[in-house]
């Protein structure tokens, strides 16, 4: 897949000067519930408002740079949020403090997270996916999912996540934005809310309703579920743009002028249609009235980590990147993105309306995931990993092969709390299996934890999997909250 150096770089660039354009020119907007009628910025020239929808993705950057894409694991991306990222507001706050009780992504974005596991904390924050995997939305959606996962679980905030990386991966060979919608929705289920909003206002779009009535559509639509959450809010975005024509400025104004979450909805739009025309399509006196600095507010400056302060930096250590991480992806390998001084190819994309995103969201509300070295395996609680004296709750565990499969013979050890008892095998086989969803199905069983007659606040359980003849020990802990 060969990119012309000139041309990406020009996306790359012309994403990260419409996110941080939509970022200033929506936040002072942000929360608004009516209808506005702005005209352009509102802030001083010069001064790019710090907005953490591009915070977070300087951080996920320094991640790539540190682990190296290949092996980064929801589990990694955890750890710097723990370790770099300051607000602990909504789902942020709520995900971060369920990984501070030691549960794992994706159970940390579930848990005491009914209302903000539907909001926009996630799909903000797609745009680093997007340009580290340029005309693969299969790679993108599986980072967006691992970061998304996070501190919204399996809520509509992860389904937005995909949906939008699909579509701005997809953006870096395809123009159309019906196509680009239309690649998106492949990725996330039909019946989910975020696909209702999209349908909803491609519907009316296609039925010539005015904006007005479209936003207040979407608003009525999302109702139950509140104020601040992703369905309506990407479809404000995506709005913006099919009424704006595809037109920079009018496509913000008209997303920002629909209301709730502006500056994630401005910022999306930037960056969507930043990397369909590039740095060359965003107009000039926008991008001179908003200069190159990034300015923070999310990341914690006392303990590092070193983040782009411009735009031109953050460019650069993104191509630097690119090649690296657009390599391999689902056990199929995919030409390696090469930049040169040739043309850019044509859209080498063949649509795939379920492979990886089905496997994404083949799974418990309640799971996660786990390394075992000779195998990967999802870990799933029948309910809510929430426990008391005398209650039990049940475990399922996938393993998948890593490697060519062979049978295999596994010894299993549970490390329980004073008075915990575990039902459940403790020799599995793992046979030859057959092909399922590109991974070879080795073996599933089921275990119950039963507590004793107390429990602690947080109970932790370790267990061992060990593989005759492998060097390596699966180890991972189940955590119980009390």
């Amino acid at each position: 897949m060969n990119f012309n150096y000139t041309e990406l770089r020009d996306k790359i660039e012309g994403c990260w000067i419409g996110k941080n354009i939509g970022g200033t020119m929506g936040g002072p907007f942000e929360g608004t519930k009516d209808i506005l009628d702005i005209k352009g910025y509102t802030t001083p020239k010069g001064e790019p408002l710090p907005n953490d929808d591009l915070d977070l993705q300087l951080v996920w950057l320094k991640a790539v740079e540190d682990i190296g894409p290949h092996t980064l694991s929801a589990d990694d991306l955890a750890e710097y949020w723990i370790t770099y990222i300051v607000p602990n507001w909504a789902e942020y706050g709520i995900g971060k403090a369920n990984l501070r009780l030691g549960l794992p992504p994706l159970i940390s974005g579930e848990v005491n997270n009914n209302y903000w596991r539907n909001s926009n904390g996630a799909w903000i924050r797609t745009e680093i996916w997007a340009c580290l995997n340029p005309g693969n939305p299969d790679a993108a959606i599986k980072y967006a999912f691992k970061d998304a996962c996070i501190d919204h679980g399996l809520g509509e905030g992860t389904y937005a996540a995909v949906f939008v990386a699909a579509l701005e991966s997809a953006a870096f060979f395809e123009k159309d934005i019906r196509k680009l919608i239309d690649i998106g929705l492949t990725k996330i289920p039909k019946d989910c809310r975020m696909a209702q909003a999209i349908n909803l206002l491609l519907n009316n779009y296609d039925n010539g309703v005015d904006w007005i009535t479209t936003r207040n559509d979407l608003v009525k639509q999302s109702e139950d579920i509140g104020w601040f959450q992703a369905p309506a809010n990407v479809a404000f975005a995506i709005l913006g743009i099919l009424y704006g024509k595809g037109d920079f400025k009018q496509s913000m104004i008209t997303a920002i002028n629909c209301g709730d979450d502006t500056d994630c909805t401005a910022a999306t739009v930037g960056s969507i249609l930043g990397i369909i025309n590039g740095k060359s399509g965003v107009p000039e006196d926008w991008q001179e009235y908003i200069g190159d600095k990034i300015i923070t507010v999310s990341i914690n400056r006392a303990v590092g980590p070193r983040t782009p302060e411009t735009i031109t930096e953050l460019t650069d250590r993104v191509m630097r990147l690119i090649p690296v991480v657009a390599s391999i992806t689902d056990g199929k390998k995919l030409p390696s993105v090469t930049i040169t001084d040739a043309p850019t190819d044509e859209n080498p994309y063949v649509m795939d309306e379920t492979l990886v995103a089905k496997r994404l969201f083949e799974r418990g509300q309640y799971s996660f995931d786990v390394n075992l070295g000779f195998a990967n395996g999802v870990i799933s609680y029948d309910r809510c990993p929430q426990i008391n004296p005398g209650e039990s709750i049940g475990v399922n565990f996938k393993i998948f092969g890593r490697f060519w499969p062979i049978p295999e013979n596994l010894t299993v050890r549970f490390i329980l709390p004073d008075g915990f008892t575990v039902s459940g095998p403790k020799y599995l086989h793992m046979n030859h299996g057959t092909m399922q969803n590109n991974w070879y199905h080795l073996t599933e069983t089921d275990y119950v934890i039963t507590a004793g007659e107390t429990t602690e606040a947080l109970n932790r359980i370790i267990v061992e999997i060990v593989c005759q003849g492998h060097p390596s020990v699966g180890l991972f802990e189940l955590t119980l909250l009390g």
